[in-house]
């Protein structure tokens, strides 16, 4: 975990140094952050979001799709699951919730006007976006204990480089 902070730390000082390079932003994680860390990222870019929800509760689990594959879950596979796959070119650029203990509430927003929901809308207001327009969500990181405890953001600007090559 420390390697992964320390790149992207290292990226954002030399971002407008290195031709194609990736530009990142941090969403300081909310919740109690209580349990086990957890880390959702993959190949590819963000294609697909999954949350279990219990009724009148809290998020028990997080999933996302990169690319066409699924990561595993982090949390649980309890209660109620909502999912969005996104179209072509369509990219999250909002995180929005609920929570105290745990998150009782996410909202995943995308560039195009969609979104996705699950949990209760109790507890204490969050909104994370990154810090340049053209951000989308690489990865999520947090921690979980019975349910997910506490979610932070990572963002980042793809290089035009990038999306010419289409990885």
């Amino acid at each position: 975990m420390f390697f992964l902070v320390f790149f992207v730390l290292l990226s954002t000082v030399f971002a407008d140094e290195m031709p194609g390079a990736q530009r990142y932003s941090y969403s300081k994680q909310v919740g109690s952050g209580s349990g086990q860390s957890y880390v959702i990222n993959g190949k590819g870019r963000i294609t697909g979001i999954r949350m279990w929800e219990a009724y009148n509760n809290y998020i028990y689990g997080l999933q996302l799709r990169y690319d066409y594959t699924w990561t595993r879950v982090m949390g649980f596979q309890r209660g109620q699951v909502q999912e969005m796959l996104l179209f072509d070119k369509e990219t999250i650029v909002q995180i929005s919730g609920k929570y105290s203990h745990y998150i009782h509430s996410l909202k995943f927003s995308t560039n195009l006007g969609r979104s996705l929901s699950a949990g209760q809308p109790w507890g204490h207001s969050f909104n994370m976006y990154g810090n340049n327009e053209k951000a989308e969500l690489r990865f999520v990181s947090g921690r979980f204990h019975g349910g997910i405890t506490s979610v932070g953001a990572h963002w980042v600007v793809v290089s035009q480089t990038y999306l010419e090559k289409g990885e």
